[in-house]
């Protein structure tokens, strides 16, 4: 808010400010979603498999993200009410356990999305020794890396964001990883379309081909709009730290509550193109509602 503040004294351009109500309804609404993805996969035991535990750690990442979303906006209507000041002990703490939260969703996706990427690679280049590769022990066992990785770096840098040498480290992380991602996706389509003109003629391979490739399409839609919903608001983090002073700067900054709002859309994207993409999650759906009905 301070910086928002000072934004608007050094530029012309005006602060855009989504309702609260809207924060609401867009943070439930992923929360709902990703919370019926993760009921799908845990009652199909025909979706207990390592790609699934993936796309769980992804869905969990989305609601991290919209959670912190609605606790700071529960937060700011307290501080409105005058329940909460913004400058107390309490208040600092609860600041930063937000804050820990929200960078815990942002790892969380990076990393879910580099698992799922990694999966997907062995699925179409291993296909035959894929089962004996990733276990469903071994993917457990990732999981339980990544996410003891990212609780420790979201608490570290929550507490230390003040410091530079934080701030940097995290931020080059971003574009890092996802260039990673996009090195290994390169990589993974060009074999496979060499792949594909050597077993032309055998018809189960093609068909076994085809639906890995579909999977690498899925991770590539998922990246895609990764990409756009956080990347915004990465670069705001960055502007914010190293060029406040600017009018250019502050400007993009003005939107800080359209950033916001980019990432919560993720939370409601992802869910569907898992619906979309997925027939064996669709089919878990309809049983659902069937039942509920």
């Amino acid at each position: 808010k301070n910086m928002s503040d000072f934004s608007l004294n050094i530029t012309d351009c005006i602060q855009v400010v989504v309702p609260e109500e809207v924060f609401f309804t867009v943070a439930a609404a992923g929360i709902l979603e990703n919370l019926l993805i993760l009921i799908a996969i845990v009652r199909n035991k025909n979706l207990h498999l390592p790609m699934y535990f993936f796309i769980c750690s992804l869905a969990i990442s989305d609601m991290l993200g919209s959670l912190y979303k609605t606790l700071e906006n529960i937060f700011i209507i307290l501080c409105k009410m005058g329940y909460l000041t913004r400058h107390g002990d309490f208040e600092k703490k609860l600041d930063d356990a937000m804050d820990s939260m929200f960078i815990l969703s942002l790892l969380g996706s990076i990393f879910s999305l580099l698992a799922i990427a990694a999966d997907r690679y062995i699925t179409i280049f291993y296909a035959l020794r894929y089962h004996n590769i990733m276990t469903l022990r071994r993917a457990l066992v990732i999981l339980a890396i990544i996410w003891t990785f990212c609780a420790g770096s979201s608490i570290a840098i929550a507490l230390f964001s003040h410091e530079a040498a934080t701030v940097i480290p995290f931020t080059i992380l971003f574009p890092l990883m996802m260039f990673f991602i996009l090195c290994l996706y390169v990589h993974m389509f060009l074999l496979a379309q060499f792949h594909a003109k050597k077993i032309a003629s055998l018809p189960t391979s093609t068909v076994h081909q085809r639906t890995n490739m579909k999977g690498a399409i899925t991770l590539t839609i998922f990246l895609g709009v990764f990409l756009c919903c956080w990347a915004p608001f990465v670069l705001h983090i960055l502007l914010a730290r190293f060029c406040p002073h600017n009018p250019y700067c502050a400007c993009y900054m003005s939107i800080f509550h359209v950033n916001g709002m980019l990432i919560m859309c993720n939370s409601i994207i992802d869910p569907m193109i898992f619906a979309f993409r997925s027939p064996e999650l669709r089919s878990t759906f309809k049983k659902m509602f069937y039942c509920s009905r």
